[in-house]
């Protein structure tokens, strides 16, 4: 607990060695956390603000505004447009870059109006090393990583946020739904709105909680399940339940995968070299 503290100190004290800052602020724990440490730091000088586009999940953004009522950050919703942009569509491994990019050049443009002076986001320590093209946005846009300065892991950062009695504590990540497209299938408004009505369904009707329905070529759905919570599915009548449901909605073909749920597992298909030279990032969209 005393490592854990030193932390939060650490932390703290960045935050208010930032001034007045704007949280980029899904809902999720990692923003969470941040948007929690900034009110606790700055007080009135910070502002979490929450990206809204085609790609958010039904609920996020609900869940977001709950999440920052609880804290008592002021919040502001900001509409993104990543789907006006053609290399966005095209869905190519640095898809992200695309969309961290409008997410950035828009609060950038508006920090004036918001009343800050710095960019967070939440990216903590596990998420140095992965594919996070998002990261080279980041960068270009002067982004600050609060955690990763103050050396926090993703169990750090859980631990911290049931220590400050946030809800999202041990929520489950939730990158954009885009992320569900497999690279070079293009990212589409009819397959953004399909992921989301499938994952509804599922969710709904079975009680999942750590799941992803990917989309892959020819749109055939891909079920990735936590292999914990995937007995209730392994039946006959449950099978031709989901399989009736997702074609309704427009996928050709539904399989259910054997390895269950992964993270990011969609980077693994990225050429090693590419992985390799790219630098990291995190947010929603990369997972």
């Amino acid at each position: 607990m005393s490592e854990l503290l030193a932390k939060r100190d650490e932390l703290l004290a960045r935050l208010i060695d930032y001034g007045r800052v704007a949280v980029a602020f899904s809902g999720g724990v990692d923003s969470a956390v941040v948007a929690r440490a900034a009110h606790e730091a700055c007080g009135g000088r910070a502002v979490a603000v929450t990206a809204v586009s085609l790609s958010l999940a039904s609920g996020e953004l609900e869940q977001a505004q709950e999440v920052a009522a609880l804290i008592g950050i002021r919040h502001v919703v900001l509409k993104t447009e990543e789907f006006a942009n053609e290399s966005y569509l095209a869905n190519p491994a640095n898809r992200c870059y695309f969309c961290k990019t409008e997410l950035y050049s828009r609060l950038e443009s508006r920090l004036s109006e918001l009343e800050a002076d710095v960019i967070c986001n939440g990216a903590n320590l596990d998420d140095v090393g992965d594919y996070r093209p998002g990261m080279t946005a980041a960068k270009e846009h002067s982004v600050r990583s609060p955690l990763i300065e103050a050396g926090l892991t993703k169990s750090d950062v859980r631990d911290l946020a049931k220590l400050w009695s946030l809800p999202c504590w041990d929520k489950p990540a939730m990158p954009c739904l885009s992320s569900r497209i497999a690279y070079g299938v293009a990212v589409t408004p009819e397959r953004v709105r399909r992921i989301d009505a499938a994952e509804s369904f599922l969710r709904r009707e079975f009680n999942l909680r750590e799941f992803r329905v990917r989309c892959e070529a020819n749109d055939l759905a891909r079920i990735e399940v936590a292999l914990g919570e995937v007995t209730p599915l392994l039946n006959a009548t449950t099978f031709e339940r989901i399989s009736r449901e997702f074609r309704s909605l427009g996928f050709r073909c539904v399989t259910l995968d054997l390895e269950g749920f992964r993270s990011g597992n969609l980077n693994a298909l990225v050429p090693l070299d590419v992985r390799l030279t790219a630098p990291m990032s995190t947010s929603r969209g990369e997972s």
